[in-house]
């Protein structure tokens, strides 16, 4: 079988979503793509079944967040990896803060529950038909998402953070 490259699999990807790419680069050879939240689920699927690509492993999905980036302060971000091909790519959908939604992956891989469940847990993104969204390592009383960057790192009121006990 011969070694497929990045830019056979972007062809291939453009042929078929068109104007759903955002935006494609290559940092240190791994294809990430930003595309179109709403076509997240279809471009999984292709890249599933594909008889050539064959992603059929779920690396990671995990969240970030820009919360100067108006309109998309949050990133539902996935690595699926071709196991058959030694292959990777990176895919990134940016959701707005006030409309966090992206389809969940559970319907193509079933370990995608856990990790979406971390995902909202943390940035509060919310995955479309997800059987079980509810926080997996926070309590269920927080009323925040604690990795968004929306208060500050440390308690302001604390007394013994003060320089000055430091000679600085």
């Amino acid at each position: 079988m011969a070694q497929l490259s990045n830019g056979h699999l972007l062809n291939a990807i453009q042929d078929k979503f068109g104007n759903a790419i955002l935006g494609a680069e290559e940092p240190n050879g791994l294809l990430t793509l930003n595309i179109n939240p709403e076509k997240l689920l279809e471009l999984v699927r292709f890249l599933y079944n594909h008889e050539e690509f064959r992603f059929q492993f779920l690396t990671d999905i995990c969240g970030a967040h820009f919360p100067d980036q108006k309109g998309a302060e949050l990133a539902s971000i996935y690595h699926l990896h071709s196991l058959e091909n030694n292959m990777r790519i990176r895919i990134k959908c940016f959701l707005s803060a006030d409309h966090p939604f992206v389809d969940s992956l559970t319907p193509v891989f079933s370990a995608a529950n856990w990790q979406e469940r971390e995902t909202f847990d943390f940035y509060g993104i919310i995955f479309n038909g997800h059987p079980n969204l509810k926080r997996i390592l926070n309590v269920d009383e927080m009323d925040y998402h604690p990795l968004r960057k929306e208060y500050p790192l440390e308690d302001q009121t604390r007394t013994d953070k003060n320089d000055s006990y430091f000679g600085r």
